[in-house]
This record gives structure tokens, C-alpha cells and sequence, in this order.
């Protein structure tokens, strides 16, 4: 029976606001929404989104994202992949009344990854861009979709219709294609089965603060911890993030999730 030990970080970067927001229950967490437990089927249920809309509207986006997700998630009694997806919904659902009841919020929105662990494995749902990782035997696997522009852009790399340095300087990279932002929602990431987890593994999820780092630092600096525990975990990638002084840093947070 594995059991789950989780630590958070998070840091602005060079923005001078911060428009990212995580939750965990159980656990230490920047918000609470008041639960008395992760629901059916679940040990521990994890939320992290970037906000858009400046230091105001992103900062609310997210913040509200957190919350009516894990309170969604965490009423239902369905099966896992059900309330992740209501939790969602509700989510979205809430910003609509939110830019209703307030037209100046107008484009406001968030990125969402939902993450529940228990005896099955892992099960999430995703909209965004913010990156869900598996670390496990020296190797890193991206989980969840990448609905930003970059993977289009990428692919145009690899067919040779653009060089690689023009996908990755492409101002239109970290345009979404999706985000909680209150409208429907075109694209959604929401995962079929449970992945089985084992001892040693490591669950990451990011804001997309953390692509500052390629995917084999990230490797490298999580597997040099992984012996510490999920806090030096956290701790060092905010460090190596830190370390690559971009002059454009953007909102950094990262949960991570040991399985032991």
C-alpha cells in the first residue's frame, strides 16, 4: 500500500506579482478549503494553476481555481475520474460568476492541474500549459497535454518547415489553446486509467515557471534530492531555477509528491 509525502514551493521570480496558487489536502497549503477529507478512493488530492489577468485578476483566477476545485472534488462520491472532472466544471464555473458579477475582470483565468493519489495510482485532469512529470528510475515522462502552441510549433521543427530556434523563440509559444478562464472549454486533459505508482517515484507538478529548466536539470536536480525528501526536492529546483537568472522570469511553484 503506498503511502504519499508532499511538499510545496513557490516564488515570483522577476514578475513583481504572483499569479500562481497550489492546494493540497492533507497538507501544509496556501489555501484551505475547508475539507474534512480527499474524498472516496483518495489519500491525497493536489490543485495547482497559473492565473492570467495581472497582479488582480490572475492572483483571484487561481486562487479560485484551487478552491473550487478541491471542494468539488472532494464532495462528490463518484468515481475519481468523475470528480475530477466536476471539479473542474466547478471551477470554471466559478470564474464565469466571477467576471459576471465583475465585467472588469474580463480575461481573467488560470491553468489547472488536478492530481489525485490513493492505493490505485494516479488519476488528474489538466487545462493549460502547467507540466505534470513522473520522475522514476533515472528518467522523466511528461503526463498530461501541453495545450499551448509549443508542441505545434515544435512539430513544425521537426517536420522542417521552421528551424528549431525559430519554435523556440516563437513569441507564440506560451499562447494556451485552453485555459479555466469561465467560456467552454476547448481542450481537456483527463487522464482514462490510474497510473500504478511504486516506491521511489516522484510526482511533479509546475507552473511552466519551471521550463526555465530543461527536462534533464530537472532530472538531474530532483534525482540529487530524492534521498532528502520531497522539501529539498522543492526547494532545490526554486534554487536552479533561481541559478539561470532569466532576466524574464515568470512565476515559479511546484508540488511535489514522494511515493513511499
Amino acid at each position: 500500500m503506498p503511502s504519499f509525502k508532499s511538499a510545496w514551493r513557490t516564488a515570483r521570480g522577476a514578475r513583481p506579482y504572483q499569479e500562481d496558487s497550489v492546494a493540497l489536502f492533507p497538507g501544509p497549503s496556501p489555501i484551505e478549503a475547508g475539507l474534512a477529507s480527499a474524498g472516496r478512493d483518495c489519500d491525497l488530492v493536489t490543485a495547482l494553476a497559473d492565473g492570467m489577468g495581472g497582479h488582480a485578476g490572475g492572483a483571484a483566477a487561481s486562487r479560485t481555481v484551487c478552491m473550487e476545485f478541491l471542494a468539488a472534488f472532494a464532495a462528490g462520491d463518484e468515481a475519481v475520474p468523475v470528480r475530477l472532472g466536476a471539479g473542474l466544471d466547478a471551477a470554471n464555473a466559478a470564474i464565469e460568476r466571477a467576471v459576471r458579477a465583475e465585467p472588469a475582470m474580463s480575461g481573467m483565468g488560470s491553468t489547472l492541474i488536478g492530481a489525485a493519489f490513493g492505493a490505485s495510482g494516479l488519476q488528474w485532469v489538466s487545462v493549460g500549459d502547467s507540466p505534470l512529470y513522473l520522475l522514476r528510475h533515472g528518467e522523466i515522462a511528461l503526463l498530461n497535454e501541453d495545450h499551448s502552441l509549443a508542441p505545434a510549433l515544435d512539430l513544425m521543427a521537426a517536420t522542417g518547415k521552421i528551424t528549431v530556434e525559430q519554435a523556440r523563440s516563437d513569441p507564440r509559444r506560451h499562447m494556451l489553446r485552453s485555459a479555466v478562464t469561465g467560456d467552454e472549454l476547448d481542450l481537456v486533459d483527463l487522464s482514462k486509467k490510474p497510473l500504478a505508482l511504486a516506491t521511489g517515484d516522484v510526482v511533479l507538478l509546475a507552473s511552466d515557471g519551471i521550463h526555465t529548466l530543461e527536462e534533464s536539470e530537472i532530472l538531474r536536480v530532483a534525482a540529487g534530492y530524492a534521498s532528502d525528501g520531497p522539501e529539498a526536492i522543492a526547494d532545490a529546483l526554486l534554487r536552479a531555477v533561481e541559478a539561470a537568472r532569466s532576466p524574464f522570469q515568470d512565476n515559479i511553484s511546484v508540488i511535489v509528491v514522494a511515493v513511499e
